[in-house]
Order: C-alpha cells, then sequence, then structure tokens
C-alpha cells in the first residue's frame, strides 16, 4: 500500500516526459440528409472506401461513394435518433468479422452478431470481409471430389473440391433442397460449411436451419443470415461474410464449401444500393461493376498448393433464372464466371423428374479430373447413352416404327431415368453410387418393374453400407459384390 502513490506518480512522470506539443487535426463530418439505408456526409475529405465511420447517435455506416463534395455510406447499424445534421467521425478501421471453429454450428449476421437467441461467438481472429483472391502461383489443380449425394452429379456432372459451380434455374425447381444435398453429404468427411441466405424470408430461413439441425449437419456449418427486413447495406455484404468465414478455414488447410443463397438478390440489392447513390446505371439498370462484384467473390474459392497448406473452398453460388431465360444479364455473368453449371430445368420438375437436372445444359469443366476412377469409369458410358436416349426419345414421339434394337436402348434409358431419380434430403455414399451403376451396366436392372427395382436399390445401398469393396477395387470385385447383393450371383449366400 505505501508504495501505490509512489507507482501513480512515476506513471504521472512518464506521460509528462513523453508528451509532445503539437498540433492535433480531427476531421468532423455533419450528416446531410438519411433514408433507405444510405447516408450522406460533409466534411470527411480523408475518407477512404469501406472505410467505417460512426455517428454521435451511435450509428455505423460503410463508406461505399466518394464524391468531390461528399461521401456516400450504406448504414450498417442505425440508431433511432439519427437525422440530418449529426455528427460524424471516421473510425480508419476496416470492416471485419470473428471467424474460426467458434461459429459452427452458429448463426449470425454479416457482423458476426448472433441471431439464434445464444451469447455472442469467442472467435480467436478477426478477418476482413472483402480481400484479394490467392495468386495463380498459390494455387493448385482441383484433383478431390467434393462428394453432393446426388445420382446425377457425382455421375454426369462431378465437382471437385475448390471448384465453383454454378446451380441455375427458376424459382421452386430444388435449387436450395440440392444445396442442403450437399452440406448433408458433407457429414464426416471433414469439410466445414457455410450456407448463406441472402434476403429470404423468415420461413425459408427457418426451414433451413431446421433441416440442417434435424438431420445433424448444424454441427459442421454456420449459417450466415441477412433475411428480408435487414438492410441493404448487410444484405450486401452477406456473401462477403459467408466467404471470410470459410476462406479462413481453407487457409488453415482445411476443406471449406460455401453456399450463396441466392447472388441474383444481391445484384438487385447491390442496383439499389448504387442507384440510390446516384451511380451511372448500365444494363437492366445495374451498375456497370456489377460482373467485378461477383467475380472478386467468387475466384477467393479455389484449391490452395501443399506449399500454401493444401485447403481448399469450394463455392456453389445459386442464380435465379425467369421462364429458363438463361440468358439473361446476371446468369450470363455467372455461367462465365464459374467452372460449370447445374441447371435445374421446371418441366422436368413438373412431370415429377427430381432432381429436376437438365444434363443436357448442366456441365462441369474440371470436375472430371476430381471424379474417383471407378465411378468415372461406370458413368462414361452411361453419359453418352442417356444423351442418346433423350434425343432418341424426342424422335420417337413422331409415332414411327421402331426397330428392335432401338425399343430395347429406350428401355434402357426409361431405366437409366428412373434410376436416377432420388428423394430429397438422401444422400447417397459413394459406394452406393458405384453399386447402382455397376448394377446398371452389368443389366442386373433390365427389365425389372417399377416396385422390384425400388427393392433392388435397397438392396444395393443396404449391400453397400454393410461393407463395399475399395472404390478402386477391379471391377470384377464390384460386380461379384452386386450380384451377391441382388442375389443374382455366387456371393449370395455372403450377402
Amino acid at each position: 500500500m505505501p508504495d501505490e502513490p509512489v507507482s501513480v506518480l512515476e506513471r504521472s512522470a512518464t506521460r509528462v516526459h513523453g508528451y509532445r506539443f503539437a498540433l492535433r487535426v480531427a476531421e468532423r463530418g455533419r450528416v446531410l440528409s438519411v433514408g433507405d439505408g444510405v447516408v450522406w456526409i460533409e466534411g470527411l475529405p480523408s475518407a477512404a472506401m469501406e472505410e467505417l465511420l460512426r455517428t454521435e447517435d451511435g450509428s455505423t455506416a460503410l463508406v461505399f461513394h466518394l464524391d468531390r463534395e461528399r461521401i456516400g455510406a450504406i448504414l450498417l447499424e442505425q440508431a433511432s435518433g439519427l437525422r440530418a445534421g449529426a455528427a460524424a467521425t471516421l473510425t480508419g478501421e476496416r470492416l471485419a468479422l470473428g471467424v474460426g471453429d467458434a461459429l459452427l454450428g452458429r448463426m449470425v449476421d454479416p457482423l458476426g452478431a448472433p441471431l439464434d437467441g445464444a451469447l455472442p461467438p469467442v472467435c480467436a481472429a478477426q478477418r476482413r470481409l472483402d480481400g484479394p483472391s490467392p495468386p495463380i502461383v498459390a494455387r493448385e489443380f482441383v484433383k478431390q471430389p467434393l462428394i453432393t449425394g446426388s445420382k446425377v452429379a457425382d455421375t454426369m456432372i462431378p465437382i471437385g473440391r475448390g471448384q465453383r459451380q454454378l446451380l441455375i434455374g427458376d424459382n421452386g425447381t430444388g435449387k436450395t433442397t440440392f444445396a442442403l444435398d450437399v452440406v448433408l453429404a458433407q457429414k464426416g468427411r471433414g469439410v466445414s460449411c457455410v450456407y448463406v441466405l441472402i434476403g429470404q424470408k423468415r420461413s425459408t430461413i427457418a426451414s433451413v436451419t431446421d433441416t440442417l439441425r434435424r438431420l445433424g449437419a448444424l454441427e459442421y456449418t454456420t449459417l450466415v443470415v441477412a433475411e428480408a427486413t435487414a438492410s441493404p447495406g448487410l444484405k450486401y455484404l452477406a456473401p462477403y461474410a459467408g466467404c471470410a468465414i470459410a476462406e479462413a478455414w481453407m487457409e488453415a488447410g482445411r476443406h471449406a464449401l460455401v453456399v450463396y443463397d441466392d447472388l441474383s438478390t444481391h445484384a438487385r440489392i447491390y442496383r439499389e444500393l448504387s442507384l440510390l447513390l446516384r451511380r451511372p446505371p448500365g444494363r437492366e439498370a445495374y451498375p456497370g461493376d456489377v460482373f467485378y462484384l461477383h467475380a472478386r467473390l467468387l475466384e477467393r474459392s479455389t484449391c490452395l498448393s501443399a506449399a500454401q497448406g493444401g485447403g481448399s473452398m469450394t463455392a456453389l453460388p445459386i442464380v435465379e433464372t425467369e421462364q429458363g431465360e438463361i440468358a439473361a444479364y446476371i446468369p450470363t455473368n455467372l455461367i462465365s464466371i464459374t467452372d460449370g453449371q447445374i441447371y435445374f430445368d421446371r418441366a422436368l420438375f413438373a412431370s415429377g423428374i427430381l432432381p429436376a437436372i437438365d444434363v443436357r445444359r448442366s456441365v462441369s469443366r474440371i470436375g472430371g479430373k476430381a471424379q474417383p476412377e471407378a465411378i468415372k469409369h461406370e458413368a462414361a458410358r452411361m453419359k453418352l447413352e442417356y444423351l442418346q436416349f433423350l434425343e432418341l426419345e424426342t424422335f420417337s414421339r413422331f409415332g414411327s416404327r421402331l426397330e428392335a434394337g432401338l425399343r430395347a436402348r429406350l428401355a434402357r434409358g426409361r431405366l437409366l431415368r428412373n434410376l436416377l431419380k432420388q428423394e430429397p434430403l438422401s444422400p447417397l455414399a459413394p459406394e452406393s453410387q458405384l453399386a447402382w451403376m455397376t448394377a446398371f451396366n452389368d443389366g442386373s436392372l433390365d427389365g425389372l418393374e417399377a416396385e422390384k427395382l425400388t427393392a433392388a436399390l435397397r438392396a444395393l445401398t443396404q449391400g453397400a453400407a454393410r461393407g463395399a469393396p475399395e472404390l478402386d477395387a477391379p471391377r470384377e470385385a464390384w460386380s461379384s459384390a452386386v450380384a451377391g447383393w441382388l442375389g443374382t450371383g455366387p456371393a449370395r449366400g455372403e450377402a
């Protein structure tokens, strides 16, 4: 106790000794107008793009537009007392949020604030929302498969870890359900997932959250949510927040998957903010840099080299079309940015072919290099056979008589189409995929009625779950195992 006054005096002397008389200049701006999630401010000449500023009533905004006489900012947190004339100051900070495993199983907004009613997550690191994409020398070729659990995707439109695969189609054709299937398929595969919901209704958010929680996928998934009633600024930042969370896992040498649901809404939000800030409009009233908006986001998804840790971030952006028009402005932009697209067709959906994926319009430009060799071998002739069947089916509708060989090919094609149908939220393991593909190519499923076909597929799935050969095992081993599971071969007693 007697030493305490001495220590206080010593600290005071240190501060006095370090004091330097100098002119200190601080900028103090003034709010000119506020409305629709945008605030105009004058008197901050040193403001920089994407710098945070605060007003005297506690509101927070992000510098988004620089003009000669004033700046435009998008509101992130708006206090009830914000009005014209309020003082505003620069913080010198850039927008960042906490990242790490503390976010797994949580629902947060783009600023990292919890939306699930729990305490704020305690994150060990902070990361800026927007940053440069990895340079070319830090990247590696896509070599590892991302298992989607979908029969159509894993066989004919494979996706690799580090790929950017677009999900495109009209509203209500199953894009979100497919994305949820992919998230569910990552259970036990060492892939951390981020699901970004941009401007979605509260009922949709509740449905997605309940599905992930009920099926045990929330424990390795982070939900970044900017619902329809959120401010335009939060909805604009949502995909960048999700990307930053997944990017931290990638740079730590881990594998991540991020779903953007959806970027059509994100583009409309960006158009709204740009028009409010009086930027010149271009095609369909979008600003001229809308392509760069999504390019700088999706280019951050990649597969890093071993020297950089070997992590990967796979992106599944979703874009909505109108009346199947894939040549619209935003869809064509995203098609040119991504490494392929999976097209969901409304006619297929209406006819009960689920998932409603149109194989003819879908493509994966680099996923085939990551596909397991056994599945690639079985799928090679299967895809060609299916595409030929679709053309032949169209020709047969004219009512012409077909020879026996063509009728057999039609029957095989219809069988394959039935095999590719899949119940939602029921992803298949690679072993189950290879089992039904082997059975189809061997002709073991030819001529089966609907009930017997369902029973055969169930037997194949159960057999593969009990114990299947390795994926790279010789094909003879797989044919023998499949015959045993179906009860058509010498391995029947073993099954």
